[in-house]
């Protein structure tokens, strides 16, 4: 991540209801009713793009966590094959109907492989947050940062994504300690403006 710009705490209220994940008409997750247990430090940063080989995929809701598994794993398996490092695995979600792309961060050229393609992250400024705990529980870190943004009057450009730590073996022991970094696009402009 590039230098903070804003640095803001957030504590969210306690849970209305159940989990419920819905995508708004700009592609970015849309959540009601999340428990939000603890405070999370949202930061509004100016991003360059981040290179990617991704699978694109339009997915339902309940067929995401699936998706992002399978794509991340066919994106690692031919770039490993071809020797090409592998960076962190990325999930970008484009647009309201869960079209995403989902693969891994290149840190040398790749030219694409059958349905493996390259791509990259959007760049501009960005909210983001760094979400510790399991990925079911990755709504926590969207709502806090769609609140921080509604607080302030932000508003959402359209793509949001996710980058997940390395996978280390404490984390089978300990689930609160994977991360997972949460970026959401802002359109350009001073807050609040039409």
């Amino acid at each position: 991540m590039s230098s903070s710009q804003e640095d803001t705490s957030i504590e969210l209220e306690q849970p209305r209801q159940k989990d419920l994940y819905n995508f708004n008409d700009f592609g970015s997750l849309q959540l009601d009713n999340i428990h939000v247990p603890m405070g999370y430090q949202v930061q509004v940063e100016q991003l360059s793009t981040q290179p990617i080989a991704v699978v694109r995929r339009r997915v339902n809701r309940e067929g995401l966590s699936k998706a992002v598994t399978d794509a991340c794993g066919t994106v690692c398996s031919i770039l490993r094959a071809q020797k090409i490092p592998v960076g962190r695995n990325v999930a970008v979600y484009l647009d309201s109907a869960i079209t995403l792309e989902a693969g891994v961060e290149l840190y040398a050229p790749f030219a694409g492989s059958g349905n493996v393609v390259s791509s990259g992250t959007p760049a501009g400024t960005v909210a983001v947050t760094v979400h510790f705990g399991p990925y079911n529980q990755l709504g926590q870190a969207h709502a806090a940062i769609r609140r921080w943004c509604a607080d302030r009057g932000c508003r959402l450009a359209g793509p949001n994504w996710e980058v997940y730590g390395h996978w280390v073996d404490e984390w089978n022991e300990d689930a609160s300690k994977i991360r997972t970094d949460v970026f959401y696009l802002l359109e350009a402009g001073p807050p609040g403006a039409a």
